[in-house]
């Protein structure tokens, strides 16, 4: 068994990246697991484990919270609002739930002496150095560094930024606690983490836009065009979930190397454009699925301001400098993008069956 702090707080237990930490926990761990969350849909399998505790309760009952956060070594914090469609459309929505909300399980990690883990993301970064025109060497340009890039946002009507900035202020926050008051904190700034469980399709059990890999398989699914946003020329590292639960283990397992840190995970070897993105999904699609009517399979570009709205801006590429993570963590990526898809697209065909899509339509 792998030894890692005993009492573990997990908060947003029951979204795409909490749900595959806890099965981590309970099977290769001998800690307690408190969850919490509003839904127990993607974690129903593991409770009445004996060292699960499942509560549905919402985080912004700071109260109760506090009473969790005392009986725990550590808490991890991975509740957001973290959908790109929402960035624009519910901005005060996305800052309160980003920022507002959780900048008070800071104060209460750091009043209680409790280790903070806490999931900011990449969008911290924004834009990169090299879409603003400024030349630089290779890498140098566009590779982000978590103690040396700048973060880089657009204007404010672009509301696209609502998320990342309420992201860095918290990270801003959780720093300054870290330096005034001795909290014990890490920061991880997830890429494009993708795998099974990962967000809804629309109509079945959720609504509006999600991201990518769903809209995609939502569309490959249901025979409707593939949308390339604004052509589909932005690039992004995609990180295969169990990578990324494999950082997080090297994180609780290594306190002295993780507190006081900020770590990149993701697999800057995965890096594509959405569009190509697209293309490696209808091949697997086919692979997957080779019944289906494969000349019902297109693409379409649209616009952002028709797909998300208008004040949506995007990042040209956006690459981690994962040199920290190997060299604290001893944590590398293994998954290379076509396993990574191939078993995120199979998990997805799998669980949305015709015979589930009728049960949940009925």
């Amino acid at each position: 068994m792998i030894t890692i702090p005993h009492n573990l707080l997990l908060l947003g237990a029951g979204g795409f990246i909490g749900s595959h930490l806890a099965e981590r926990l309970l099977s290769t761990t001998d800690s307690q697991v408190v969850g919490v969350d509003l839904c127990s849909a993607k974690v129903e399998h593991l409770i009445g484990h004996e060292r699960f505790t499942f509560l549905e309760m919402d985080v912004s009952d700071a109260l109760a919270v506090r009473r969790l956060v005392q009986k725990s070594d550590a808490v991890v914090s991975l509740v957001a609002l973290c959908n790109p469609s929402m960035y624009n459309t519910i901005p005060i929505d996305v800052i309160e739930a980003n920022f507002n909300r959780p900048y008070e399980l800071v104060r209460t990690c750091a009043e209680e002496k409790k280790w903070l883990i806490h999931f900011s993301t990449s969008e911290v970064y924004g834009r990169t150095v090299s879409s603003l025109g400024v030349k630089g060497r290779g890498m140098s340009s566009y590779e982000l560094s978590e103690d040396a890039s700048p973060l880089i946002m657009g204007p404010v009507h672009a509301q696209r930024w609502s998320y990342a900035c309420a992201k860095q202020l918290l990270e801003r926050a959780i720093y300054a606690y870290g330096h005034e008051k001795g909290l014990a904190y890490t920061v991880v700034r997830p890429f494009n983490f993708v795998g099974p469980r990962m967000d809804y399709i629309p109509g079945i059990d959720g609504e509006g836009i999600p991201r990518v890999l769903a809209c995609f398989i939502d569309a490959l699914m249901f025979g409707k065009p593939l949308c390339l946003v604004d052509g589909g020329h932005s690039k992004r590292c995609f990180t295969y979930i169990d990578d990324a639960i494999d950082a997080m283990m090297c994180i609780l397992q290594r306190p002295e190397s993780a507190k006081g840190q900020v770590f990149n995970i993701g697999h800057p070897a995965n890096e594509v454009s959405i569009a190509q993105l697209a293309d490696m999904m209808i091949r697997l699609y086919r692979e997957l699925r080779p019944e289906a009517r494969w000349d019902a399979i297109e693409t379409r570009v649209v616009p952002s301001s028709e797909f998300y709205g208008q004040g949506y801006e995007d990042s040209d590429r956006r690459v981690p400098d994962t040199t920290k993570t190997r060299e604290l963590l001893g944590w590398e990526p293994k998954t290379d993008l076509v396993d990574a898809l191939r078993a995120s697209m199979a998990a997805y065909i799998e669980h949305y069956s015709t015979e589930q899509v009728c049960r949940a339509a009925g």
